[in-house]
């Protein structure tokens, strides 16, 4: 299982989250979230980065013309679409693409069928909000054969990383309030805390 922390916005949290063993981290691009940050910041944060660390660009109902222009000047590895781009649109995207998904009760899972050139990413729906919103979705509802194909997000924190890595066994999770002082800003011991349970349960067999 793989660890992507989202929402960095600096040099120190980015280095710190790299330190603690996170395989990714996630810039975003939207300027309405709080946790919006540049192209030219991310260019500079990533400079300081390790290359076996994936760079992750993070972008709402954008054209793929504006991507492709952002990941010709930032190194980004992937980027994560959390709008409503189509199928057709990723075709266009030159790296790699994570589609995010929210999910509420009734949510077809067969959309995600749909997106075959893409990476799938469930989160928690809410009205107000694209992401980041701390809270989780019934995870129960993820039909079996797709939870070793996923990412998940939504609410996933030290509390519940053993529940994850036990039942769910996503290929990765997607964090990011849970680990914060503040939107876009980290707090390093609730870093530390995740990452110290998720080297135990590595060192565990089920």
């Amino acid at each position: 299982m793989k660890i992507k922390v989202c929402g960095i916005t600096n040099v120190e949290d980015a280095l710190m989250c790299e330190y603690y063993g996170a395989n990714a981290l996630g810039f975003i691009f939207y300027e309405k979230s709080s946790r919006y940050v540049s192209p030219g910041t991310v260019s500079e944060i990533i400079s300081y980065l390790s290359p076996f660390t994936m760079k992750v660009g993070v972008f709402v109902n954008e054209s793929a013309e504006n991507i492709d222009q952002v990941i010709h000047n930032i190194k980004l590895n992937a980027i994560q679409l959390h709008g409503d781009e189509s199928p057709q649109m990723i075709e266009n995207i030159s790296i790699p693409v994570i589609k995010s998904f929210r999910v509420e009760e009734g949510f077809k899972f067969s959309i995600l069928s749909k997106y075959n050139n893409a990476a799938y990413l469930l989160d928690t729906f809410s009205p107000d909000k694209l992401g980041g919103t701390g809270e989780s979705f019934n995870w129960d509802l993820i039909p079996d054969d797709l939870r070793s194909k996923i990412i998940l997000a939504g609410g996933v924190s030290s509390d519940n990383i053993e529940y994850i890595h036990k039942k769910i066994k996503p290929a990765a999770v997607d964090l990011s309030s849970s680990l914060e002082k503040e939107p876009g800003k980290k707090d390093e011991k609730k870093v530390e805390e995740f990452f110290y349970k998720v080297g135990n349960l590595r060192r565990m067999k089920w």
